[in-house]
């Protein structure tokens, strides 16, 4: 091991006591490979297992936590307790190999393929299409239906209630999902939530709903797990969009977050060193660096994007967070923890090797979806 990666490797413990062996984590991805019934294939559990061995955490692909909330095809469901056998499988496959097992919790709101949600009928927080059309719909934006408060209400709830489902199958944590443009981030967002009810208008007041999903969250765990429960928060700093999110609305949201004694938070981001679009006075500096200040040691940041070799990500643990997240990377070569550690970095893969879908254990979904969206995987 190079004496520069003994930071990386060094292990981390959480305010709620729940030790990680090291500081790096694996992502949440989409693989777009469980069965149509929301339950979890063998090869899903098999692709996550095989990337478990190193990482001291790993993240989920995003479950759904109402029917109306499914975003993608091949997603498993997390909406009801017939869901908790399949569930338990995938956090014991990942637990058997050594790492935490984390649950994302999300509803895609009108991010959602009509084909897969009841009735096709689209729910966000106001009846505003997306600009882009649904991320996973490939078809014209549809106008979304605006949610009632009480069916808001019963949203809030059923994070509740998947939460509770992650702690029966044996979970060691929960992350909520609110990032990515999806239902909590379309609350938070002034381009998508126009309502004038008291989840609507003010910055403050678009903080409503994504605040109300951790409150519920957490009292679920205070409720229900017997040993220490991580929960954590995803968000994503800014919107193309105007009228859309900030880096200066992120930052408030982010400093009532660091205040809800969460175990983290996680930054969505496709780059780790990008910088802000609008919001801060100066837009040199890093968003990264924002969010560190912001934060001010009151909770992890958990940094993230286009990682790959360990000098990249020694550059980014010179900035200060304590953890950081791979995604795309592995995928490419799931024992890069293992290489850090034996000193072999030199031998790690940076790029996707398209002869080896069955020595990297990656379903078929997941592998077409990759080998078919050019610049998406290095050496595509």
């Amino acid at each position: 091991m190079n004496k520069n990666d003994q930071h990386l490797l060094s292990p981390y413990t959480f305010a709620n006591g729940v030790e990680l062996k090291n500081r790096i984590v694996m992502a949440p991805m989409t693989n777009f490979s469980s069965n149509p019934d929301g339950t979890v294939t063998e090869e899903e559990v098999n692709y996550y297992a095989r990337r478990s061995k190193g990482v001291s955490m790993v993240i989920t692909a995003c479950t759904y936590v109402t029917p109306n909330g499914k975003g993608f095809r091949g997603e498993f469901g997390g909406d009801s307790d017939e869901m908790i056998p399949s569930l338990k499988q995938l956090a014991k496959g990942i637990k058997e190999q050594g790492a935490k097992a984390v649950l994302q919790m999300f509803h895609g709101g009108r991010m959602c393929p009509p084909e897969l949600v009841p009735n096709g009928e689209i729910v966000s927080a106001s009846d505003i299409p997306a600009e882009k059309g649904g991320a996973s719909t490939e078809e014209p934006a549809i106008k979304p239906r605006a949610l009632t408060e009480s069916e808001v209400e019963e949203i809030i709830d059923a994070f509740g209630e998947t939460t509770r489902r992650a702690i029966k199958a044996g979970f060691d944590g929960v992350e909520i999902h609110g990032a990515n443009g999806y239902l909590i981030q379309q609350f938070f967002s002034p381009h998508s939530n126009r309502r004038e009810d008291r989840f609507g208008g003010s910055l403050e007041k678009r903080m409503t709903f994504p605040l109300a999903v951790v409150d519920k969250v957490q009292n679920v765990v205070k409720e229900h797990a017997q040993s220490p429960f991580i929960v954590g928060y995803r968000f994503s700093p800014e919107e193309p969009e105007t009228p859309g999110i900030t880096m200066a609305d992120t930052l408030a949201l982010v400093d009532a977050l660091a205040d809800k004694d969460l175990d983290y938070l996680h930054v969505s981001l496709t780059e780790f060193f990008s910088t802000p679009r609008r919001g801060v006075d100066d837009v040199n500096k890093t968003r990264i660096e924002y969010l560190l200040e912001t934060i001010n040691n009151r909770v992890p940041l958990i940094g993230v994007g286009s990682i790959y070799s360990a000098d990249d990500a020694r550059k980014a643990f010179e900035t200060g967070v304590p953890l950081l997240a791979l995604g795309r990377e592995l995928i490419i070569d799931p024992d890069w923890v293992q290489k850090v550690a034996e000193g072999r970095e030199d031998e790690i893969v940076t790029q996707i090797d398209k002869s080896k879908q069955e020595q990297l254990v990656i379903p078929d979904p997941l592998w077409n979806a990759i080998i078919h969206t050019p610049g998406w995987f290095p050496g595509v």
